[in-house]
C-alpha cells in the first residue's frame, strides 16, 4: 500500500517529532515498526492499525520498546476497524490492493491448501468484522450452504459471538452503538457466493457508471483516459506524439453523475447534450461576467485572485454567479468527454448487439441470429467480448451443450484468436456445481426499441449514434436481488428455503436453517463472496427503489469488471 511503502522506505531520524503510523498489521510492516523503534527514529509513536492487531504481533512490538528502552516513547495504540472500502453510500468492497489474496481466483482454484482457505476465510471475516464494528450493530446471518459463502458465514458468527460475550470490551456496546446509521431494527446480513451466478459478472451492460467500468479505466471512482490530440499527424518518421492521460473524479458531489450514473446510456447522452445546450444558452452571461471582473483570457482559477475592494453589486453578482457557472461548465466537460469515449467503444466494438444478444439468452427470448454469426463476424467486438457472449450461452443454455457442437464452438472462437482456458474452467464447473441453469436462475430483463438514440441523433447532437441500436433496460431482476429479497420479505422461495440462519446475540442459540424473526426486515446488506460488479449493484438498487421503506447495502470482497474476471477464469482454466 502506500503507506507501506512510505514505511518501508529510508527515513532519517528527527528525533524531536512525533510520529503516527496508519498502517496494516502485517508481519512485515510490524517488523519494521520493532525495527524504527530500535533506530530510535522519533520523539514519540502513534501507532494506528487498520484491522485490529493480534496479541502475539502487539507482544512483538512491546518487546522491541522495551529492548529499545522506548516503553514510554509509544504514547497510544489505536485499532481502527477500517479494513473496507465504501465506494457509494450504499456500496462497499473488502480489498484494493492485494485483492487477489482474496480472489475468485484464490478461492476456487483447485489446488489450495485448507491452510490457504482457512486464511482466505479470516482475511475476509476480519474485514467484515471491521464493517459491522462501523455500523455499530449485530446483523442477522443468513447464507446458503456448501459453498465459500457458508464458511464465511460460520467464521463471523463466531468473531461476532466472542465479541459480544465480553460485555466490557464489546465494540457493540456503550458509545459504539450511537454510531450506528441503522434504526433500532437489526439489519439482515446475506451472503451469496459468487459460483451462483457466473454469467452477471460477463454480461455487457447498458448504464452508465457499469459501461465506464466494463470499457474504461474506472478505480476507485475515478477515471482515466487520454486525452484526445489534434487531428495533425506527425511528420514522417517523426516519433509518434506521447498521449497524455486525464483522470476524472465522478463522486456525489457530482448531481449530474448521482442522477445519472445508473441510467441507461441513451438517456445519459440525451441528458449531457440537454445540459450543454442550456449552458451554451449561458456562454454570453459567463463572458459578461468574466468582462466585468476583467478575466478575459484568464484562467478560470485566477477567479480566487480577484480583489473584493471594488465590492459594486456587478461586480459582487459576478463573483457570486461566475463560480457557479464555471464548475457547471467543468462538470458538463467532464460528462460530455466520458460519454464520447464510451460511445466511441460502443460503436468500434458493436456493444449494443452483444448487450441485446445477451438479454435474449438470459431471458430465454427467441434469438434472432446465430451464435456462431456473431462470434465469426470480423466487425463485431474484441476477442473478448465474444468470449463472454459465448460464456453466458454456455452457462445459461438449457440443455447441455454436445460435445460436437462445443468444438464446432471451440473453433469459431480459437479463429478469431481467443484463448479457450476459461472455456475449459466453465467446463469443470458446469461439471461439478449443482444449480440447475433454468430461466428463473437469470431474470426477464428483455429490452425493447425506444426513440431515445433517434432524438439524440436528431436533435444536432455530438453524440452521433448512427449504427448503434436503440435499446434501453428494463427492470432487471438477477439471482442476488430475488435471493436478497427474498429472505429479507421472508417470502417463501424456493432459492432461499435452504439458507442457514445465525444470530450472534444468541449467545446460547444453536445455528438453524428457520428463522426466529418471522418480522419483514427493513434493512439489509448482500454481500458477494469472490468478487462482485456494478451491473448487480445497480440491479440491487433499482430492486430497492420498487420496495418502499426498505434499505439494501450491496457489499463485495473484491470489484471486477468483465476484463478482469475473465482473466482469473483463464488462470483457473489453464492446463
Amino acid at each position: 500500500t502506500l503507506y507501506g511503502r512510505l514505511l518501508h522506505s529510508d527515513r532519517d531520524p528527527i528525533p524531536d517529532v512525533p510520529a503516527i503510523y496508519f498502517v496494516m498489521p502485517t508481519e512485515e510492516n510490524i517488523d519494521r515498526i520493532c525495527q524504527d523503534l530500535r533506530s530510535q527514529l522519533y520523539e514519540s509513536y502513534y501507532f494506528n492499525f487498520i484491522s485490529a492487531i493480534s496479541r502475539s504481533k502487539l507482544e512483538d512490538i512491546a518487546s522491541a520498546a522495551l529492548l529499545a528502552n522506548a516503553i514510554t516513547q509509544v504514547t497510544k495504540v489505536f485499532d481502527q476497524y477500517l479494513n473496507f472500502i465504501t465506494l457509494e453510500d450504499d456500496m462497499f468492497i473488502l480489498s484494493n490492493q492485494n485483492k487477489e489474496l482474496i480472489s475468485y481466483h484464490a478461492i476456487n482454484k483447485s489446488d489450495i491448501m485448507d491452510t490457504e482457505m482457512e486464511a482466505i476465510m479470516d482475511t475476509i471475516v476480519d474485514s467484515l468484522f471491521c464493517f459491522f464494528v462501523t455500523l455499530g450493530t449485530v446483523p442477522i446471518i443468513r447464507c446458503p450452504r456448501g459453498n465459500a459463502a457458508e464458511m464465511v458465514a460460520v467464521k463471523l458468527d463466531k468473531k461476532l459471538r466472542e465479541n459480544l460475550r465480553d460485555a466490557r470490551n464489546s465494540l457493540f456496546t456503550g458509545d459504539n452503538m450511537g454510531a450506528s446509521q441503522f434504526s433500532f431494527q437489526r439489519p439482515l446480513f446475506v451472503l451469496a457466493d459468487r459460483n451462483l451466478d457466473l454469467a452477471t459478472p460477463l454480461h455487457h451492460t447498458w448504464t452508465y457508471q457499469a459501461l465506464i467500468h466494463d470499457v474504461l479505466d474506472f478505480h476507485l471512482n475515478r477515471v482515466s483516459m487520454d486525452e484526445s490530440v489534434g487531428s495533425e499527424s506527425s511528420p514522417a518518421g517523426a516519433r509518434p506524439k506521447k498521449k497524455n492521460k486525464k483522470s476524472y473524479d465522478l463522486t456525489s458531489a457530482d448531481m449530474f453523475w448521482q442522477k445519472h450514473k445508473g441510467s441507461p446510456f441513451p438517456e445519459v447522452a440525451e441528458s449531457v447534450q440537454e445540459e450543454l445546450d442550456t449552458y451554451r444558452a449561458q456562454e454570453d452571461e459567463v463572458k459578461r461576467l468574466k468582462s466585468i471582473m476583467g478575466l478575459e483570457g484568464e484562467d478560470e482559477g485566477a477567479i480566487s485572485s480577484i480583489s473584493m475592494s471594488d465590492n459594486t453589486a456587478k461586480l459582487t453578482l459576478a463573483v457570486s454567479s461566475l463560480p457557479e457557472l464555471l464548475e457547471k461548465k467543468r462538470l458538463i466537460d467532464l460528462h460530455t468527454n466520458v460519454a464520447t469515449a464510451v460511445l466511441d467503444q460502443i460503436k468500434s466494438r458493436k456493444l449494443d448487439v452483444y448487450f441485446e444478444y445477451e438479454e435474449k439468452l438470459m431471458s430465454k427470448s427467441t434469438l434472432d441470429k446465430s451464435l456462431l454469426d456473431i462470434i465469426g463476424d470480423p466487425d463485431a467486438g474484441t476477442p473478448e467480448d465474444k468470449m463472454r457472449l459465448f460464456l453466458i450461452f454456455y452457462i445459461t443454455a438449457l440443455q447441455p451443450t454436445s460435445e460436437t457442437d462445443l468444438d464446432q464452438y471451440k473453433k469459431a472462437l480459437l479463429d478469431t484468436g481467443c484463448d479457450l482456458s476459461p472455456v475449459n474452467y466453465i467446463k469443470q464447473w458446469k461439471a461439478f456445481t449443482k444449480i440447475a441453469a433454468t430461466p428463473s436462475n437469470y431474470g426477464n430483463s428483455g429490452v425493447k426499441p425506444m426513440g431515445l438514440f433517434s432524438r439524440v441523433m436528431n436533435s444536432g447532437s455530438q453524440f452521433v449514434m448512427d449504427g448503434v441500436k436503440h435499446l434501453v433496460l428494463k427492470q432487471h431482476d438477477l439471482r442476488v436481488s430475488r435471493i436478497e429479497f427474498g429472505v429479507l420479505m421472508i417470502y417463501d422461495l424456493q432459492e432461499t428455503d435452504d439458507y442457514r440462519y445465525f444470530d450472534p446475540k444468541m449467545l446460547r442459540g444453536s445455528e438453524s436453517s428457520i428463522p426466529r424473526n418471522k418480522n419483514p426486515f427493513q434493512e439489509a446488506i448482500v454481500f458477494m463472496v469472490g468478487g462482485g460488479n456494478y451491473v448487480e449493484y445497480q440491479n440491487l438498487v433499482d430492486y430497492t427503489k420498487a420496495k418502499p421503506g426498505k434499505r439494501v447495502l450491496y457489499g463485495c470482497s473484491e470489484l471486477f469488471n468483465a476484463g478482469q474476471f475473465i482473466k482469473q477464469l483463464s488462470s483457473l482454466g489453464q492446463k
